[in-house]
């Protein structure tokens, strides 16, 4: 199976690359590293020519509503244009669980990601939007967003992350399946209060900073009621839990550079 990845190089873009091409498929790892630019259109038609689905886990380098979403609306529109002209017959997007809920909030970033799935379901194409919680990868860029010289405030939402591997193989099992035309949830198999993974993250690194759990912290730039962040009953749980992912070699600030923010590449 042809599949083109965009936003292939990034955190979880080469898990999902290695893990298809490991299963034998024929894969485009497509990214502005590879000459390919979702948000200007630059290189997509080479890149999605021949595609039996493609994968999108691109990110806006913007936290804020009004650039956020002006990635996330060119972009979605390139690839849901450019995808129809190549007769790509899935379109598998990887978005944030509680989306709609921190949209509803706040606005912010999460309206930018909401306006992303919008646009998916309203283009008329098969599509499957693959909702997962957190990374444990951004534990590290979570206290960076929050840190004001040593003090680090926090919500005490819930939050039940997960690994990047396992984010990876939900995406990768999701274009491999019939087109969902729907949201599918993934989430880890532990649930934490948000300022108390980031404690044990920073400690787990020597990092000398004090988290302090505030009800009134914003979550990149949104305020959070205590069970945004958890996926729904439905959800499939991954089975990495994160003192294994620690002791298998994790490291918190992994994904530093691919940038603060939720979702999981840069711009591409």
């Amino acid at each position: 199976m042809r599949i083109a990845v965009i936003g292939g190089t990034g955190l979880i873009g080469t898990r999902i690359v290695a893990r298809l091409r490991s299963a034998g498929h024929d894969v485009v790892a497509a990214s502005r590293a590879t000459g390919v630019d979702s948000y200007t259109g630059e290189g997509l038609a080479q890149a999605l020519a021949g595609a039996e689905a493609l994968i999108d886990v691109t990110n806006s380098g913007y936290l804020d509503e009004a650039g956020a979403n002006e990635f996330f609306y060119a972009s979605t529109l390139n690839l849901l244009t450019y995808g129809e002209a190549a007769g790509v017959p899935h379109h598998v997007a990887l978005s944030v669980v509680g989306t709609d809920r921190l949209a509803r909030n706040e606005g912010g970033y999460f309206a930018a990601k909401l306006t992303q799935e919008q646009l998916i379901r309203r283009s008329g194409r098969p599509f499957t939007i693959v909702h997962a919680t957190q990374f444990f990868e951004f534990i590290q860029s979570i206290a960076d967003a929050a840190a004001v010289q040593h003090i680090v405030r926090l919500s005490n939402a819930f939050i039940q992350p997960m690994a990047a591997d396992d984010v990876a193989a939900a995406v990768a099992g999701a274009v491999l399946r019939e087109p969902a035309c729907d949201v599918v949830e993934f989430g880890g198999p532990e649930r934490f209060r948000l300022h108390e993974i980031v404690q044990q993250g920073l400690r787990i690194r020597e990092d000398p900073r004090q988290v302090v759990a505030d009800p009134l912290a914003q979550y990149f730039g949104t305020l959070l009621d205590e069970r945004d962040l958890l996926p729904g009953a439905d959800a499939t749980l991954a089975e990495t839990r994160f003192a294994d992912w620690i002791a298998g070699g994790g490291d918190v600030a992994a994904a530093g550079e691919a940038g603060r923010t939720y979702a999981p590449e840069g711009a591409s």
